[in-house]
């Protein structure tokens, strides 16, 4: 073993398993940071530790490789705060900060707690204290195993010192990288072979089965085997949110997403199935509408690399424990193929759903209203995005939007969506543009959701991270309306609009001013061209596009199970 510094020690290794972009905050491990001054690292110096956990998680999610982010120790409840969505999403994240030293503790150090090392439990699948430097290169090693075995989830260290300049200290260490673990899955297990026969014997059987495609899908790679199953068998495809991409939308198998932010036809048709088959899936309350659908009693199988979320919320006719690629391929081997003849009163029965729902919505995915339906812009997106392009969503009605009214028309486009944090997508879809430097990335954000983490604007203009950023430019955070309706008896008075409203503001200026492109849509007829000239451009380009204020997205009531859109029942 050589002689090294832990910083040297750290900027080797973090070469070594392939790691392309740190985002962080000062200052933690400068020297270390200094090392890499001549490694192929992009080093992303942001405004927030909220923002570089989210900027970390959005490469995760588009590489697969573990995201690093890292701040002093000052920052750490922030950094915290910004995994949650990572844990939520089951992304692969390295978070780094300093801690205090034994000399520290209990003495009101500057900017110190006794101990913030617990507020990370919640939010990672592994944390550890780096407490001498000899531990740096087995710990830096466990990280990464830890992030992208099994179930990918963040993980956390913290490096002892407000600065982590106990890094600096030299020690015998070996630099040594386990590249296996550079990303997720770093194994691909695989189920037993008479599972495998017993959950291909229950689906050839199934008169109305779906398959509900998850996020471990889309980690494993295998929505080529997602569609290839359900083309060989004649099942209908749903998928989550996080999955929206694994199945073009004018597949005649494909139903939509489901669940909250969802279709109202996918959900109809979970109702209706007679086998559901779970994959990669948590089988949570956003996927299922608070386990609504598939309603209780359905049969339901489950394939899954975690054995813990086999049966957890639906029990299981039958449980496949593996990879969902390979776990796929061998399912994909043992069964006969069914043909569209024999299954046709199902799969036409959904298309017929589909259908339905394509007519109820035409109306409002072709306005030419001013201001402008988010539908109407959501069909703009659907024809301008590139072949190869790629969406990331903020939450509530940017997701809603986005995951119902957006048509993926190409196998290699991709979806990437917030899985709970308001303000999460416009940092997230720049770690996603460093992830994927070659590819359109457009980042769909409401204004309150942009607002969150605007001044990454400045970060995204002085790295040349050139994201289109959709702002829908309603003036409110209008997906609270119907909840001031409730909390006011019915309907609002005097000054209710202060708990919703915000004032108008050009986006297009404010963009400009950070030293981006920024361009204002008023009109409809104005948005292809816009979209168009915005991803020729080599700058980061903010679309400010007005919309209704009014505009409501398709809901389902939690307590009744009933779909309504606008406030008027549509659905079950």
């Amino acid at each position: 073993m050589a002689k090294m510094t832990g910083s040297r020690l750290f900027a080797e290794m973090m070469q070594g398993y392939g790691v392309s972009h740190i985002f962080f905050v000062p200052t933690l491990m400068q020297k270390a940071l200094a090392e890499m001054e001549d490694m192929p690292i992009r080093r992303i110096m942001v405004h927030g530790e909220k923002s570089s956990a989210y900027m970390a998680d959005g490469y995760a999610r588009a590489s697969g490789k573990p995201g690093v982010c890292t701040a002093q120790v000052v920052g750490g409840s922030n950094l915290a705060a910004g995994l949650r969505d990572g844990y939520m999403a089951g992304s692969p994240i390295i978070a780094i900060t300093g801690g205090p030293t034994p000399q520290s503790r209990h003495r009101h150090a500057y900017q110190d707690l006794t101990d913030d090392f617990t507020q990370f439990g919640p939010v990672t699948k592994f944390r550890a204290r780096v407490d001498a430097v000899n531990r740096l290169p087995d710990l830096l090693r466990q990280a990464f195993r830890e992030a992208t075995s099994g179930a990918p989830a963040p993980v956390y260290l913290q490096v002892q010192s407000p600065l982590g300049v106990m890094t600096e200290q030299e020690a015998e260490m070996d630099p040594c990288v386990e590249t296996q673990f550079s990303r997720a899955p770093a194994f691909r297990p695989e189920p037993e072979m008479q599972r495998v026969r017993d959950v291909a014997a229950i689906l050839v059987k199934a008169k109305r089965p779906i398959i509900v495609a998850g996020g471990g899908v889309v980690t494993s790679r295998a929505q080529g085997e997602v569609v290839e199953l359900a083309e060989k068998l004649q099942i209908p495809v749903v998928t989550s949110l996080n999955a929206k991409a694994t199945i073009v939308d004018a597949h005649p198998l494909a139903a939509g997403v489901s669940g909250l932010y969802s279709r109202t036809c996918a959900n109809v048709a979970l109702c209706e199935a007679d086998l559901v088959f779970f994959i990669g899936s948590h089988t949570g309350g956003q996927v299922t509408h608070n386990w609504l659908f598939p309603p209780p009693g359905t049969p339901v199988m489950q394939l899954d690399i975690c054995a813990s979320e086999l049966g957890r919320n639906y029990p299981n006719q039958a449980s496949l424990l593996g990879d969902a690629k390979v776990s796929l391929q061998r399912l994909i081997e043992v069964v006969e193929p069914k043909s569209p003849e024999a299954t046709r009163a199902w799969t036409g029965r959904v298309q017929q759903l589909v259908a339905a729902w394509r007519a109820a919505h035409e109306p409002m995915l072709g306005s030419d209203a001013v201001p402008m339906r988010p539908e109407r812009v959501c069909r703009e997106i659907s024809d301008a995005l590139p072949p190869d392009g790629v969406l990331v969503s903020d939450t509530g009605h940017a997701g809603i939007w986005t995951g119902s009214m957006v048509e993926l028309k190409h196998p290699n486009q991709r979806y990437f969506r917030c899985a709970g944090s308001l303000g999460w997508a416009l940092p997230a879809s720049m770690g996603v543009k460093c992830a994927l430097p070659d590819k359109p990335v457009l980042c769909f954000s409401g204004d309150g959701g942009f607002y969150y983490h605007i001044a990454e604007l400045e970060t995204a203009a002085r790295y040349n991270i050139n994201v289109v950023f959709l702002v829908n430019n309603n003036s409110a955070l209008n997906q609270e309306i119907p909840l001031t309706d409730q909390a006011y008896g019915g309907k609002q008075r005097g000054r209710a609009g202060e708990l919703w409203r915000f004032s108008s503001r050009n986006f297009a200026q404010i963009a400009e001013g950070f030293g981006c492109v920024g361009m204002r849509v008023e009109h409809p007829g104005e948005l292809k061209a816009a979209l168009r000239k915005a991803f020729t451009m080599d700058k980061p380009v903010v679309l400010d596009v007005v919309t209704d204020t009014y505009a409501l997205a398709e809901n389902v009531n939690p307590d009744t199970g009933v779909i309504v859109s606008d406030g008027k029942r549509v659905g079950i």
